[in-house]
């Protein structure tokens, strides 16, 4: 059976404005146990941005957090999928361009999120990556 994107996206993603502080976002990545929040402008996707962003794209760089937007920080040069697109397509996006999540947009609007720990869980949930996929974070 044919599985699509909007089978395994993580739905309704939590974004911000192209000009929250980078300490907001960080706070919000922790209140919701999230790796990844989108950019926006209005309901446009502007970009994405990780945990892992916040660090080496603001914090090294040694600006206050509070007064840095996450603008700077975000990748603005994504990847995306449609919900209705085949999971083999983002499998293979993932691979060709090295990233862990993609946007997806429906008629210009970010609708979801698919990860690649989300592909893990659907595709061989006894794995490795599988398993840390839906353990809890640590305290």
């Amino acid at each position: 059976m044919t599985q699509y994107v909007r089978d395994i996206m993580t739905g309704d993603p939590v974004t911000v404005e192209p000009l929250t502080s980078v300490t907001e976002v960080a706070r919000i990545m922790r209140d919701r146990d999230l790796g990844a929040v989108l950019v926006t402008e209005g309901d446009r996707l502007r970009g994405l941005v990780t945990d892992r962003d916040l660090v080496v794209r603001s914090l090294a760089e040694g600006g206050d957090p509070e007064q840095t937007t996450v603008a700077g920080a975000c990748s603005d040069a994504m990847v995306t999928v449609r919900s209705d697109e085949e999971l083999g397509h983002v499998v293979e996006l993932m691979r060709e361009h090295a990233v862990r999540r993609v946007p997806v947009v429906d008629d210009g609007h970010p609708v979801g999120i698919v990860s690649l720990g989300d592909l893990a869980m659907e595709r061989d949930p006894e794995s490795a990556l599988g398993g840390i996929s839906v353990a809890r974070p640590n305290p």
